[in-house]
Parts: structure tokens; sequence; C-alpha cells
């Protein structure tokens, strides 16, 4: 399966890749390098043919438009700025009333299992959202 999703990543097949990585989770639902990898691909079909500065623009505009905070913050997974990523999304989190919170806790659950559980940066944002739910 592995090899399957790494030759349609390397075709810009992220559909292919998805679907290869979901296999290989149904059928071994531990193996944490298809997680790992299905996480990354997920994020790469997600941020493909974004521009980050009309995205920012539409963020901006729309704050709690859950969907313009998802790109920007995917987008600045992708280029690294992680705590930007997961500030925006917990900002949003508590900016929503409880029931559409839902959405933006399984996007920072998935972005977090992207960055490790190690990550002091994942820690701290654990810690916000906790506080946060209760």
């Amino acid at each position: 399966m592995q090899a399957e999703a790494f030759a349609a990543i390397e075709r810009g097949d992220y559909a292919a890749a998805i679907a290869a990585y979901e296999k290989a989770l149904a059928e071994n639902p531990r193996d944490e390098d298809a997680r790992a990898g299905l996480g990354q691909v997920r994020l790469l079909d997600r941020v493909q043919g974004l521009d980050l500065q009309e995205a920012r623009a539409a963020a901006a505009a729309a704050p709690q438009d859950v969907q313009a905070q998802f790109a920007v913050a995917d987008l600045d997974i992708s280029g690294g700025h992680v705590e930007d990523a997961f500030g925006r999304l917990l900002d949003l989190f508590a900016a929503l009333p409880s029931d559409q919170r839902a959405l933006v806790r399984e996007r920072l659950v998935e972005l977090f299992g992207l960055i490790g559980a190690d990550d002091p940066r994942v820690t701290a944002a654990r810690n916000r959202l906790s506080s946060l739910l209760f």
C-alpha cells in the first residue's frame, strides 16, 4: 500500500494516495506510517491550488467562516507556521457556539497528529483546547 500511495503522490494524484492509505488503515488500523501518510497527503490535497494572499484575505473578511480559517491554517502548517495555525484554529474554536465546534476540534486533532504528540507546540495547543472544552 505504501508504494501505491507514494506512486500516486509522485503523479500528483492525491485522491489515489488518500485511497491507498485509507485501504492500508482499513487492513491494519495500527499502521502509524499509513496514518501519518494519510494526514500528510490530505494536507497536500487541501492546499493544492490555494493562493496564500487570497486565503488570508477571505479569512480576514470572515473571521468565523470555518472553511476560510481552515484554508489559512493548512497553508500555515504546510509553510512551517505551526503555532500560527494552531492559534488561528483555537481562536476560532473559542469564538464559535458550542454546537459548531466539532469540525474545528477534528481538524486540530488531525493537525496535532501531523506535527507529533511530542512536539511542545502540540502540547501547548492541546492544553489550550482542553481548557476551552471545559
